[in-house]
């Protein structure tokens, strides 16, 4: 597989990814919601993020008794591939082994959704992973934002912070993806949908 190294990797058994924009100009946008999914994890389970080689904010440590490592792409959305593929290669692990938070606009407003692969779904932080890693075969976890109105340009939307309304809905998504991820990390992919996706 192209993303592993040959040299003894890092011991690291899940990678968990939120995707974002980099910079306090989009830190409480609506493309920032993985970035704020990992910044949820982190917190809970001590793990500190600091800049790193991959061009990230990365942290490496236990969620359920399990190595993790949790990256936010300093490579700004359209680019993340680059990030993950690095992360890949650095730890040493496969596809399985992988979830990507993100946004979604074909989401209402703090719903979730796991899934254990697919398509992009017009999402180009996804798109920009799966040209990367040569394949859509990783779990994602999908946080709605809702869709823009009919007279706004989605990337105007997207790089808008939420309306007051939202916040609190947002906020509890948030909480819940992290729940999650906690869940995929703990129970498998399986598990994590049948109980998050109800």
């Amino acid at each position: 597989m192209l993303w592993r190294r040959t040299s003894q990797p890092l011991r690291v058994e899940r990678l968990i990814v939120g995707l974002g924009n980099p910079g306090a100009q989009y830190a409480a946008t609506r493309h920032n919601v993985g970035f704020e999914a990992v910044a949820v994890l982190a917190q809970r389970h001590r793990i500190r993020l600091r800049r790193s080689r991959l061009r990230a904010a990365e942290g490496i440590g236990e969620i359920a008794g399990m190595p993790v490592a949790l990256v936010q792409p300093h490579t700004y959305m359209n680019l993340s591939g680059r990030c993950v593929i690095r992360a890949l290669r650095l730890y040493g692990i496969g596809l399985e082994k992988m979830l990507v938070i993100c946004d979604d606009l074909n989401l209402a407003p703090g719903k979730i959704r796991l899934r254990r692969a697919g398509s992009a779904g017009g999402h180009n932080g996804l798109a920009s992973v799966i040209q990367a890693v040569g394949s859509d075969q990783f779990a994602r976890l999908r946080l709605g934002i809702g869709s823009p109105p009919p007279w706004q340009d989605g990337v105007d939307y997207v790089l808008e912070p939420f309306a007051r309304e939202e916040l609190e809905s947002i906020g509890e998504a948030i909480q819940r993806a992290a729940d999650a991820a906690e869940a995929w990390v703990a129970e498998g992919i399986e598990a994590a949908m049948n109980r998050f996706n109800a």
